[in-house]
């Protein structure tokens, strides 16, 4: 089942795109989070949303709320996406145990082993307060995303 408005967000702790450990838990009572998940790396739609959100970061990514990104590819795979893609935000590795915090989050699927487009904004008692999950193909609205920060 999808986490929804109001639940706890479940935390987790997963590499970013240069080896380190991020986990949901370091961020409470200091900055809300936007968390990404992207079904894979390297693909256009995944790309496009994370360079638009890279090409606006000042309305995603601030003193108060941090922008996550999550595929279950892995972090060496990460490592180029993020520098070839100039993503400054983490880029985090979903990889092993496969799946396990998009499969935390609800939005894991099993046929095909990526996370569906599913995007969580988590406040700094760990709360989520806005939520959308879309299909593989089909990308978010960030006009949602802006309107969605700037309510908390």
């Amino acid at each position: 089942m999808t986490i929804a408005i109001g639940d706890v967000a479940p935390d987790f702790e997963l590499k970013d795109q240069s080896g380190s450990k991020v986990s949901l838990s370091s961020f409470k009572g200091k900055k809300n989070v936007v968390l990404v998940f992207i079904p894979f790396s390297f693909t256009g739609t995944c790309t496009g949303e994370l360079c638009a959100i890279r090409d606006d970061i000042s309305a995603f990514e601030n003193e108060n709320v941090q922008v996550l990104a999550v595929s279950c590819d892995s972090m060496h795979t990460q490592k180029i996406f993020a520098a070839q893609e100039g993503y400054t935000f983490p880029v985090l590795a979903d990889f092993w145990p496969h799946g396990a915090a998009a499969k935390a989050y609800g939005i894991f699927n099993e046929d095909i082993g990526c996370a569906l487009r599913g995007t969580f904004i988590i406040d700094k008692a760990g709360i989520v307060r806005w939520s959308v999950v879309q299909g593989l193909g089909d990308a978010r609205n960030n006009g949602d995303y802006k309107t969605a920060i700037a309510a908390l």
